[in-house]
């Protein structure tokens, strides 16, 4: 006998696809997802625990049954008391509800087979068809409207990066018959995982990395849940490769920091630490992996947790989490183990759906780099970009930085029509009741609120390339939409991320972090990089060969005055300089005569 042909279980799959359909009376998209959850785990718990048990084990699963449908009903309850939906669609769920919970206790009476070998089946999917056939455009906009959750994996070496994601793919029904086919086929094949499938076998593509069991480039992939959707970044351990790290991480708004339990804190997680206190990430999961190898004690998970929290005192991570996993077994990874009945805190799954990202987003300053001057026809220019923090409003007065020219905004164009104000991280058109100038690479502010203007700035920088950084030579600079020459005029100090000790140095070699004086050939507009990440991080570009050579975070204006030896600048050298600049404006020199006074 099958599951599908159990009366009981069909009423729970019809209650979880009624369940589906209410959403479309309810406005509250936490809610949804905690309806969205329960409804799911009504006849999926029902047909796992059927499949898991044996025959004599089934009364096992009759509880786990039971609290799903209690839960769904409570769920639903709830949702009637506060008016989320209509009442009459709430009693009738209820009612559904309380057939199911009646039908569960005479379940044992039906069941005449014993040893029924039963097919699996990915549930979300199945129950996502049913609402599909039913109302493709409630689908599309649960998917439309969730939470979207970028973050990455890092750690030292073979600490079980690339197998946490295999695993949180697999164990969220991601992957598709014929990757695990092919993914087991070539566990066989390299035998990294002592003959179990290696799951990081999906996210190491590249023929070096299964060879060495390695991760060289940075690996992105995508999965979602009932809650949220998800993109990682699997970046690789080896110090040699950490600026693929700081690449990953540079977009991201969590990091999961792998740390081997057998070892606890290594100097790459010291590094790697570092550099997501440094590019802004707040929201810092501690998976302690391999506590298989342990035997999942208690005591080193504390002892590796009291390790990293002295390494923490001294970096800017606001929200740390810790969490006891073995990637490679999944446990606590997607759900709970029972080694370790004395972690009450969440899953890893869970930390990743309830870590809250809002606070990612800087709301109160508004800034909105020009990416293209919009000009279809003669009655109408629009400024097109990405907000990159802040809100802005039709009627607001608006500031171009570095000219200074104000104006009110007249209208907020989308895709989707105007709209009477927009947020960070949309893409939008504004268009202004005055006729000023503005051009790709200027930098709208509200008029009370601005960034600040300079052409000299001290930055934090990560150098990526293996030929060194040398003072005073020329780069190329891009500053969200703005590109600019300029050259470094100093390495105040390098920084050990180990010790956190500062040393000097005459280069910048490749994989080292030094606190610059930043001297540009032109005015830009910028923040601290804490407070907006858009206009306080900028790429460094060789200009021969056009390759991204480092990344640097804005600290603050750069103190320019007394780096030119003397300090003392001719009459000469002044109208020389002038004159470059009136009659050859494409050598883009730099206005020198403001300099010392």
């Amino acid at each position: 006998m099958k599951y599908e042909q159990l009366d009981v279980w069909q009423r729970a799959f019809k209650l979880a696809t009624d369940s589906y359909r209410y959403l479309k009376y309810c406005k509250d998209y936490g809610f949804k997802d905690q309806l969205c959850r329960s409804a799911v785990s009504v006849p999926s718990n029902i047909a796992e625990g059927w499949e898991r048990y044996s025959q004599q084990e089934k009364f096992r699963f009759l509880s786990i049954a039971k609290g799903s449908c209690g839960e769904l009903k409570t769920q639903l309850m709830i949702a009637v008391e506060i008016e989320y939906i209509g009442s009459s669609v709430g009693q009738a769920a209820i009612s559904k509800a309380e057939e199911i919970s009646k039908m569960l206790g005479g379940l044992m009476k039906k069941v005449k087979t014993r040893n029924s070998k039963l097919e699996t089946r990915n549930w979300n999917v199945m129950i996502e068809n049913e609402l599909l056939k039913a109302d493709i455009e409630e689908y599309l906009k649960q998917h439309e409207n969730k939470e979207l959750l970028r973050f990455i994996t890092c750690g030292s070496v073979d600490d079980g990066k690339s197998t946490l994601i295999g695993r949180l793919l697999h164990d969220s029904k991601m992957i598709f018959e014929d990757q695990l086919a092919a993914i087991k086929n070539d566990s066989k094949r390299f035998n990294t995982t002592d003959g179990e499938i290696d799951l990081a076998l999906l996210v190491d593509g590249l023929q070096s990395e299964r060879e060495q069991g390695i991760t060289i480039d940075v690996a992105y992939r995508y999965f979602a849940t009932d809650k949220r959707k998800f993109i990682i970044a699997d970046t690789p351990g080896h110090e040699q490769y950490t600026r693929n790290m700081a690449t990953g991480a540079s977009t991201a708004d969590l990091a999961i920091i792998l740390i081997d339990a057998r070892y606890g804190v290594q100097t790459q997680t010291r590094r790697h630490s570092f550099i997501a206190s440094l590019l802004g990430l707040s929201n810092v999961i501690v998976a302690i992996n391999k506590m298989d190898l342990m035997d999942f004690s208690e005591d080193v998970f504390e002892d590796i947790k009291k390790q990293y929290m002295s390494l923490a005192e001294s970096l800017e991570l606001k929200n740390i989490q810790f969490a006891p996993i073995s990637a490679l077994k999944g446990d606590n990874v997607v759900t709970r183990s029972e080694q370790s009945p004395w972690y009450h805190g969440e899953t890893l799954m869970e930390m990743l759906e309830n870590t809250p990202i809002a606070e990612s987003f800087n709301y109160e300053d508004f800034r909105l780099p020009v990416q293209y001057v919009n000009r279809p026809n003669l009655d109408f220019r629009g400024f097109a970009g990405t907000i990159a923090a802040g809100i802005v409003r039709v009627g607001d007065e608006l500031t171009v930085l570095p000219s200074g020219q104000s104006s009110k905004v007249k209208e907020i164009v989308t895709y989707d029509g105007n709209i009477p104000e927009a947020h960070a991280a949309m893409s939008v058109t504004l268009t202004l009741e005055d006729e000023i100038d503005i051009s790709r690479g200027d930098v709208l502010v509200h008029s009370n609120n601005q960034a600040e203007v300079a052409s000299d700035l001290e930055v934090n920088v990560i150098w990526m390339a293996e030929q060194a950084m040398t003072p005073n030579k020329q780069y190329d600079f891009k500053f969200a939409s703005k590109t600019t020459p300029g050259a470094f005029s100093n390495i105040d100090y390098t920084l050990d991320v180990n010790t956190m000790a500062h040393g000097e140095a005459v280069h910048l070699k490749l994989n080292e972090i030094a606190r610059c004086q930043l001297s540009l050939n032109n005015q830009i507009a910028f923040d601290n990089y804490k407070k907006v990440k858009g206009t306080g991080s900028f790429i460094i570009i060789d200009r021969l060969t056009n390759v991204t050579v480092g990344a640097g975070m804005i600290v603050k204006k750069g103190a320019t005055a007394a780096k030119v030896s003397g300090g003392n600048i001719s009459e000469f050298e002044i109208e020389f300089n002038a004159l470059v600049r009136k009659h050859f404006p494409h050598w883009e020199a730099k206005d020198i005569s403001g300099l010392f006074k």
